[in-house]
């Protein structure tokens, strides 16, 4: 059996499921930075990542940066890195985004996990220096995978997000149903303000109707300008049909089709929905690896 969370140890979880599932469990640590990597997992692109962070770290230090404090939130519906003092949210990476989680067991403070960005669609390394944790956090982070699996899967894919998006759908259709309301009431106006304007510029409109002369064959003369009568001429023809204009409106001041949420097919209408949930398949099939690796590099500084 294909198994949506990996690991080379297995350990026992450290929390319950419901601390996860209905709270977060919090962590301190200092926020090295994120950089993008070319692949979602690996210990060599961790490995790279954190050799860039942690030079980057060292000059900063040089130059009298200090490494910011965060506050780390871990629960079922993602990672959250918070300010510690504003509780201001600076990232918050879904965990069906993150792909590869591992801590440096030559460094007991670092640890780092890959997350896929959600606007720029890239792989992005985080690294952070706990304090002595970093094998206890990352244990957190793939047991809150798990649970987070179990539950999409039970749910069938409906979690809260989702259920947004399905609000915000039905909302769309209401504008747009009010929006082809409005549109049919701005046609039929245009059709009743021409209507009044034909039967004004019409040379009869005001003239009681008269018997039309005849020839001396006893025939209506024939007139280009002469308006189209229903009542049969007198040797028995009837002219044309008007057609109706009413069958001829088929489209709106635009020059589209008026929209009709009941009988446009799925093709037409932006899959959000369908999409957020074959994004979330993807990224919970692809899976979770944990890794207790070596990252082979200097020590940080443990009075910084």
């Amino acid at each position: 059996m294909n198994r949506a969370f990996s690991r080379k140890k297995d350990k026992t979880w450290m929390h319950t499921p419901e601390a996860l599932s209905k709270h977060y469990i919090p962590y301190n640590a200092k926020f090295l930075g994120s950089t993008e990597v070319e692949q979602p997992k690996g210990t060599e692109v961790v490995r790279d990542a954190v050799r860039k962070l942690k030079f980057a770290r060292h000059i900063k230090k040089s130059e009298g940066q200090k490494i910011p404090k965060v506050e780390l939130q871990i629960s079922i519906y993602g990672v959250k890195i918070l300010d510690p003092k504003t509780k201001e949210v600076q990232h918050n990476c879904q965990l069906h985004r993150i792909s590869f989680c591992a801590d440096d067991k030559t460094d007991k403070r670092i640890f780092t996990f890959i997350c896929k960005d959600s606007e720029s669609n890239k792989h992005l390394c985080y690294v952070f220096d706990s304090e002595k944790c970093a094998e206890e956090i990352t244990l957190t982070i793939g047991q809150a995978f798990d649970l987070a699996y179990r539950k999409f899967l039970e749910s069938g894919g409906k979690d809260v997000e989702t259920r947004k998006q399905i609000a915000g759908l039905q909302k769309r259709i209401q504008d747009l149903e009010t929006e082809n309301m409005e549109l049919k009431n701005k046609v039929q106006d245009l059709e009743n303000q021409l209507s009044i304007t034909q039967v004004s510029a019409s040379p009869v409109s005001n003239v009681t109707p008269k018997s039309p002369s005849t020839d001396i064959f006893d025939m209506v003369p024939f007139s280009p300008i002469s308006p189209q009568s229903s009542i049969p001429t007198r040797n028995g023809t009837q002219p044309p049909p008007v057609p109706s204009r009413s069958s001829e409106i088929k489209r709106d001041l635009f020059g589209a089709e008026p929209f009709d949420p009941f009988s446009c097919g799925a093709g037409d209408f932006p899959p959000d929905i369908q999409s957020k949930l074959d994004e979330m398949q993807e990224g919970f099939k692809m899976g979770l690896t944990l890794e207790g690796t070596v990252f082979g590099l200097d020590p940080l500084d443990s009075k910084c």
